[in-house]
């Protein structure tokens, strides 16, 4: 038998990768004759419409296509067939297919004519599209305007030129498809967009003096991007002219056409089955041999990596890894060889490529083996999810957003929840109804515990912006490193697991108010950058150079020596007096005695309807053993202690701890009146530390206290205790 020619084994392996990339496809492939009956189909259509191949061999392809359109599509593949013109996909046409038990789904579609032996047959390739249209739709619902105006945007080059022909405007479309920042090009003139041949020929000129005459300009060509490349442009020129008829400059509107345009060339030129097939798949393929070396690629390739075909092939597949993964990938390499098998994409791999800019993207992949007589080679699809995963981030970021203000707006606080009517708190209530509507900073001192929060949001509910949020920020409840993203937000890839961009509170405040509780934990870096926000009314996200507007109305709150902290330089006095425009000082329970039964019964009541308990009185002594109390945690340790008494409640009487309540008999000495408001709270705190054996957890002294473990931890060092003081 004769040996085969290097020609026809380049042949058949051709041949060979063809047949497995039409068995292997992602996407449905059909092969329809002149007639409209299906002679071939692979696996994924049997796969997405639920006939067998038999089932679809010979039949006619309206078998799937809704019955809403069967009608009139014999008289649409008639035309085609009169001018028969390859079709991409991504041609904004609403295209269903039709199941065999009669449900539809959204698809794209991209035709091929093909000449055979037998006759024009027509090379169909669907492309399920359901999941990237619910993502859409879901993304639509949350922000379709907005989204709508990106889009557009995003696919035109839109800007302005003058007389003269230098540009005047830019927008981010323009910036995407030719490269240049706004501040690199306005005035400059646009016929550095022109290929060198164009240049010569003076077709710049020519075009502008073409709409300056006739109004309009329209053609197609190759333009010239920053980089030096090229794309085939859709152009677009209109003379804008003022009443008078004086020429006041063009606009010009150009759109990307060059996928379209490599699509058509290929289809025209090509002399091969499916060479169409392979070249304009929307998903970028490679074909590698055993050892990793890049055999054939198409345009995508090019496009996703930004490669040219000359620089790929004969180079290693590892070009195309990202460096953090490119060490293991030889192994896993030799792992597939040994026991090649098909790898659907969806199998939900997290999978990167690298560009030739050294930049990433997400991709999925479908690798396949294939035989031939020069060898094993593997057939690798793959397909970009930036886009998918753009849609994804910013749908989980919208709903991230929305979780924050619900939790916000669903707060168990309100106005009415300020309980008392002691002249301490009548007078607090008379300064906040005399500020609220003033719209300045207020800052409110007082120790822990007393409710600062609900004045802040009484502030709030009495302000002009209550039709807007509260958005909180605890200061001391967020570690150092992490306060100014969640002040200010971050950019993705600001930092090291910054891997989605987030809104910051002042953000989410714009318009409303922000309320910053323990403000004296602030940072010392942060001050500054608060400050800048407050006084310029606009800040930058961390990561980002573009400056937000934000207009909100700060409330503050402390129960530091903010005064002593300045002269310690642990705060700026100039953050200071800018907080300090309205201040209000909150007493501490201890100095409102008359308030604590009104607290005691409200407390009393809430958390027995919540415990579902029937308490319907507070006996005398208890009373008076609460109103006598100092209590160091304000209201906050009265509601923990009231909380307790209701669980052990068993009858109508609230039962209550009183022992707790009692001062230790070294302290209630004949010397008791000189000890200290200070010593009194130490010797409470060790006691409770001592029972409790520990600061957290839902027994410790913390939560018996009413205190933060961070409060706690500051008054511990504060006031001199040590761990061996009570373990």
């Amino acid at each position: 038998m004769a040996e085969s020619s290097p020609k026809n084994t380049r042949l058949a392996e051709t041949e060979a990768v063809y047949e497995r990339l039409f068995e292997g496809s992602p996407n449905a492939m059909l092969v329809v004759d002149a007639a409209g009956r299906i002679t071939r189909a692979n696996p994924q259509a049997q796969h997405f419409f639920g006939y067998s191949i038999s089932e679809l061999l010979g039949h006619s392809v309206e078998i799937l296509i809704p019955e809403r359109f069967r009608q009139a599509h014999p008289a649409l593949r008639d035309q085609f067939s009169a001018h028969p013109r390859m079709r991409p996909m991504g041609a904004g046409l609403e295209l269903f297919g039709r199941r065999k038990d009669g449900t539809e789904f959204p698809v794209d579609v991209m035709l091929s004519p093909i000449d055979t032996s037998e006759g024009p047959v027509v090379l169909t390739v669907i492309r399920d599209i359901t999941a990237q249209k619910q993502t859409e739709t879901a993304l639509r619902e949350t922000e379709q305007r907005f989204r709508l105006l990106v889009e557009n945007a995003d696919d035109y080059a839109i800007f302005m030129l003058d007389p003269e022909g230098k540009v005047s405007t830019w927008n981010v479309g323009a910036e995407r498809i030719k490269g240049y920042r706004a501040d690199e090009i306005v005035g400059q003139h646009f016929s550095r967009f022109y290929t060198q041949e164009d240049l010569l020929s003076g077709k710049p000129d020519m075009e502008l003096e073409s709409a300056a005459l006739h109004g309009r300009f329209e053609d197609e060509g190759w333009r010239m991007r920053k980089d030096g490349s090229r794309f085939w442009a859709n152009v677009i020129i209109t003379a804008v002219r003022d009443r008078n008829g004086t020429l006041l400059g063009f606009s010009k509107i150009t759109r990307d056409f060059t996928e379209r345009r490599k699509a058509e060339e290929s289809v025209r030129l090509s002399e091969e089955r499916f060479r169409s097939l392979f070249e304009f798949s929307p998903d970028a393929i490679i074909v590698s041999d055993q050892d990793g070396k890049i055999a054939e690629i198409n345009a995508q390739v090019e496009k996703f990596f930004g490669y040219s075909r000359g620089e790929l092939l004969a180079q290693s597949v590892e070009t195309l890894v990202p460096e953090r993964f490119r060490p293991g990938h030889p192994a896993h390499r030799k792992e597939y060889g040994a026991e090649p098998r098909t790898r659907p994409m969806g199998i939900g791999l997290e999978l990167y490529g690298r560009r030739k800019d050294g930049t990433e993207f997400p991709v999925d992949i479908m690798l396949s083996p294939v035989r031939t007589d020069g060898g094993k080679l593997v057939l690798s699809v793959i397909r970009d999810l930036s886009e998918k995963k753009k849609a994804e981030e910013e749908l989980a970021r919208k709903e991230r957003e929305k979780r924050y203000l619900e939790e916000e707006l669903n707060t168990e606080h309100r106005f009415e929840d300020i309980i008392g009517e002691s002249v301490g708190l009548k007078r607090v209530l008379k300064q906040v109804e005399t500020v609220a509507g003033a719209d300045v900073t207020v800052l409110l001192l007082g120790e822990t515990g007393t409710g600062k929060d609900l004045i802040a949001r009484a502030i709030h509910q009495l302000s002009p912006r209550r039709e807007r949020t509260l958005v909180k920020l605890n200061c001391a409840a967020i570690p150092t490193g992490l306060l100014e993203s969640e002040l200010f937000g971050h950019e993705r890839g600001a930092f090291t697991g910054a891997i989605a961009q987030k809104i910051g509170r002042l953000e989410l405040a714009h318009q409303g108010t922000l309320f910053l509780d323990e403000v004296g934990d602030l940072p010392l870096e942060v001050q500054p950058k608060l400050l800048r926000a407050l006084q310029e009314k606009e800040f930058e996200r961390l990561g980002g150079t573009r400056t937000i507007p934000v207009d909100i109305r700060l409330v503050a709150a402390t129960n530091r020596n903010l005064e002593k902290m300045m002269a310690d330089r642990e705060f700026r006095s100039d953050l200071y007096y800018r907080l300090r425009v309205f201040p209000i000082f909150i007493l501490p329970l201890r100095e409102r005695r008359e308030d604590i039964p009104l607290l005691a019964r409200y407390f009393v009541t809430k958390h027995a309807l919540r415990m579902d308990r029937r308490i319907e009185s507070i006996p005398s002594d208890v009373i008076k053993a609460l109103t006598k109390w100092d209590w160091p945690g304000n209201i906050r340790e009265l509601e923990n202690f009231i909380e307790r008494c209701v669980i052990l409640t068993k009858g109508p009487a609230l039962r209550a701890p009183l022992s707790e309540l009692q001062m230790p008999e070294e302290i209630a000495s004949p010397h008791q009146e000189d000890v200290t408001l200070e010593a009194t709270e130490r010797e409470h705190i060790l006691r409770m530390l001592r029972e409790t054996k520990g600061i957290g957890g839902p027994d410790g002294a913390a939560a018996r206290l009413g205190l933060k473990r961070t409060t706690l931890n500051s008054k511990l060092k504060k006031l001199g205790i040590k761990r061996e003081d009570y373990m």
